[in-house]
């Protein structure tokens, strides 16, 4: 079943950031991941306006993703954000309606 890799970000230091945007797609490529929504427009409908980058992308499996995240590969991009480039926020979920169980 496919998996959804989520994340809602806020840029703090736009060049350290695109460190690790410039790095993320070949990553996710090796793991059969295929963004669906990668910056963008969008409206922000309830909530806190905290972040303004939003991601979707589809894995194959919520393991490829969970592979994906973990990889040291990930691991070193994600280096550059952790490190004061901006804020992240990640969940993986699996597709479906799992109350339909």
């Amino acid at each position: 079943m496919a998996a959804y890799w989520v994340a809602r970000s806020r840029i703090i230091d736009p060049v350290e950031y695109k460190k690790y945007t410039d790095l993320v797609p070949g990553i996710i490529e090796v793991y059969h991941g295929k963004v669906l929504a990668r910056g963008g427009k969008f409206q922000i409908m309830e909530g806190p306006e905290t972040f303004h980058r939003f991601i979707v992308i589809e894995f194959p499996s919520m393991e490829d993703a969970v592979r994906c995240f973990n990889s040291d590969e990930y691991r070193h991009a994600a280096s550059y954000r952790r490190n004061g480039a901006g804020e992240v926020e990640n969940v993986i979920v699996e597709g479906g309606d799992a109350t339909l169980r």
